[in-house]
């Protein structure tokens, strides 16, 4: 089945979140204002701004269960958004609750624990922040992880467990944290990860391949295993009860989000402009295909155009090689730099959209081409990339 396709804007979609009926979408166009889209038929209309931040928006997420918003931005501040009755029209609007963050740097990156009653920001200030609710003072209020973290954090996910936190950094490292608060988690169970979990433990630090930085960590859906993704062109999946670390070096341009669909399933995606898909256990993983299936050619109809992933179509890859050996330039062929990707520009985003038997079944994607696309997450094709992945090393 061939994904869905919507453009938002002319400009970068910088992050999204659906709500849980995914008849809405809050989407934060490269601004300091998050947009809530809502869906009619085929279409997404604007229906609704979320103002108060003054600089870039660079994370939303929405709880399921609570349905509510939280927007993290460069401007060192994050605000958790409730419906509310208007007083005066009685209209159900968004209003924004302080956090107080006490971080001194842009916040990079946000999302909720699996129960909802905390969340972590985090930041350039080499710290997350763990933010739970202070009902005395109506706010939210946080406690900061800063050891041993020595760069900025560019990205975080919670263990089902709602206690650890998985972390991944510029100081090329990924982390696995306690966030373990008193008043008001409930003492966790053992895992793999361990047993004494007091706040600011370190439960595992495992090294970038080739020193990249870390651009995004994900838990599987047990939490037993950590997978993240380096700008060094790799995924890494770790196997802390092994113990067992595979790395996966890939021959094109680096991952910058990753999500499971499934506990031997994970898609990848980033500046080739495409989802690619893992598969594996803990005897070995490997990448097999994408869900961009627009590369194989048969819609281009272009027997070459399964190169490989993000590269331009045949004319104008032609164009530039002519160019480059021959010194002949071409303006009509100049002009048909349209990728054969469905997505025209790195991927900021993936997402579990739908879930089906206990896995997800579909995600979505944003990009910098300001498009928004929902993939079957089985409707998986064998891609050029994929031949050229590097061998998985222990």
């Amino acid at each position: 089945m061939a994904p869905e396709v919507f453009n938002f804007a002319q400009t970068p979609i910088t992050c999204h979140a659906f709500s849980a009926d995914h008849k809405q979408v809050a989407v934060s166009l490269n601004s300091n204002d998050a947009q809530i889209f809502t869906r009619q038929g085929a279409s997404w209309t604007p229906t609704e701004t979320l103002s108060e931040h003054d600089k870039l928006i660079t994370s939303i997420d929405w709880a399921p269960n609570s349905n509510r918003i939280v927007t993290a931005s460069q401007d060192r501040n994050a605000y958790v958004w409730q419906q509310t009755p208007d007083p005066q029209t009685g209209k159900m609007i968004w209003k924004p609750t302080l956090v107080l963050l006490r971080i001194n740097r842009a916040a990079t990156d946000v999302r909720w624990s699996p129960k909802e009653d905390k969340f972590a920001v985090a930041s350039g200030a080499r710290a997350i922040a763990i933010c739970s609710f202070d009902p005395e003072n109506n706010w939210w209020v946080s406690k900061l992880l800063k050891k041993p973290i020595r760069s900025t954090v560019l990205s975080v996910d919670w263990h089902p467990n709602n206690v650890l936190l998985a972390a991944g950094s510029a100081d090329m490292k990924a982390r696995v944290f306690s966030a373990y608060i008193k008043e008001v988690d409930e003492k966790p169970a053992a895992t793999v990860w361990g047993s004494k979990l007091p706040f600011n433990t370190i439960c595992g630090e495992y090294a970038s391949p080739a020193g990249g930085w870390v651009h995004a960590v994900a838990f599987s859906p047990s939490g037993d295993v950590l997978a993240f993704a380096s700008h060094d062109s790799s995924v890494s999946i770790v196997y802390p009860g092994g113990p067992a670390i595979y790395n996966i070096r890939i021959s094109s341009l680096p991952f910058v989000t990753l999500t499971w669909t499934g506990e031997d399933t994970i898609v990848a995606a980033g500046h080739d402009c495409q989802p690619v898909v893992f598969s594996g256990s803990e005897a070995g993983w490997q990448g097999v295909g994408t869900l961009d299936d627009s590369t194989s050619g048969k819609a281009a109809g272009n027997p070459r155009a399964g190169a490989g992933v993000g590269r331009l179509n045949s004319a104008a890859f032609s164009t530039f090689r002519d160019a480059d050996s021959r010194g002949h330039t071409s303006s009509s062929a100049m002009s048909d730099t349209k990728l054969l990707t469905v997505h025209q520009n790195t991927i900021t985003n993936v997402r579990p959209y739908e879930f089906s038997g206990g896995r997800v079944s579909k995600v979505s994607t944003s990009g910098v081409d300001g498009n928004l696309v929902i993939w079957e997450a089985d409707n998986v094709s064998a891609s050029g990339v994929v031949a050229g992945m590097g061998s998985m090393r222990m």
